[in-house]
């Protein structure tokens, strides 16, 4: 097992290397010149040569890149060109913001998706079921902006049972902070949710017809033990793969979201940076959502092997 863990912490971190190595390429090959974008289209050649200066955008890419990954290791993401605050700073007042957002539609998505899931698939070709595969089509086809909308006009502007838009954090007025993020997280939750009915019920099909159920139904096992304790288990191992990899997707519709319920968050933030051409906060974003990505994947992998031993004995022997 500590080999396992080794191997795939070596693997994050030769991945967070070549991510930093194209996230750096990438902003430089953005159209423009950022110290023309800071100094305005009428400075003078000078002013944009100290801030090219200032900045070490004079260096070759290399010694720039050094610069770029010191200055990360120490926690130095820069200084946003807008206001000249401090990255980091920026990043971790609107972080926990996005999480939040993230967790509560995550929780929607695993309670009403593996829920939907498991019933479609104990009650297969029941009224049960095509309700919870109508619920999954409905909420793959229906975008997060309209649905956002409609969720507005119906309970804040027909209803006014919740808040159309704004946000407190949860330390000023937990209350107020839940009524805020209820309506968000469930609009951004309902697409993921429907992603994770349709796997689980797939998943669940294939393990209730598996001669191992089979044999725990022989036994006199009662139908709720056999469901939740043979069949969901070996299933959960395509749940959490699905729910690592939606994270990217999560955090692609927390931008649209928090866009629609003005919300200041780390998609917000996204959005701000790219309209305004603010590159260090571009460049801290996008490394950031790697980072996290990268530690997800990196949680799912090793809750394979506590999941399924197989899985860490196969790789032993690929060794």
């Amino acid at each position: 097992m500590l080999w396992f863990v080794l191997r795939r912490c070596g693997s994050a971190v030769i991945v967070l290397f070549l991510a930093s190595v194209l996230i750096f390429l990438g902003i430089r090959a953005l159209p423009g010149d950022p110290a023309t974008v800071m100094a305005g289209q009428e400075a003078s050649p000078a002013v944009v040569a100290a801030i090219r200066a200032e900045f070490g955008l004079d260096k070759p890419l290399p010694a720039q890149y050094l610069d770029y990954v010191t200055q990360t290791l120490a926690g130095n993401l820069g200084r946003s060109t807008q206001d000249q605050l401090p990255v980091a700073g920026i990043i971790a007042e609107r972080l926990p913001v996005t999480l939040e957002l993230s967790a509560l539609a995550m929780l929607v998505a695993i309670v009403v998706g593996v829920g939907a899931g498991i019933v479609a698939a104990v009650r297969r070709g029941r009224f049960a079921d095509y309700v919870a595969t109508g619920f999954g089509l409905a909420g793959l086809s229906v975008p997060h902006f309209w649905l956002g909308l409609l969720g507005i006009l119906l309970f804040a502007v027909t209803w006014r049972v919740l808040p159309a838009s704004g946000y407190v954090p949860f330390t000023a007025d937990p209350a107020a902070n839940l009524q805020r993020m209820i309506l968000p997280a469930l609009v951004l939750g309902t697409g993921f949710a429907a992603i994770l009915m349709r796997q689980t019920r797939s998943a669940m099909l294939g393990a209730l017809s598996a001669d191992y159920v089979r044999t725990a139904r022989s036994k006199g096992l009662s139908e709720v033990k056999v469901v939740g304790a043979h069949a969901l288990r070996n299933s959960l191992t395509t749940v959490i793969t699905v729910l690592g990899l939606q994270l990217g997707a999560l955090i692609s519709g927390a931008v649209v979201t928090e866009q629609i319920f003005v919300i200041p968050g780390f998609g917000k933030l996204t959005v701000d940076a790219v309209l305004t051409r603010n590159y260090p906060v571009i460049q801290a974003v996008v490394l950031v959502t790697v980072i996290g990505y990268v530690l997800v994947n990196l949680l799912v992998d090793l809750a394979y092997a506590l999941l399924n031993p197989r899985i860490r004995l196969a790789g032993a022997r690929h060794d």
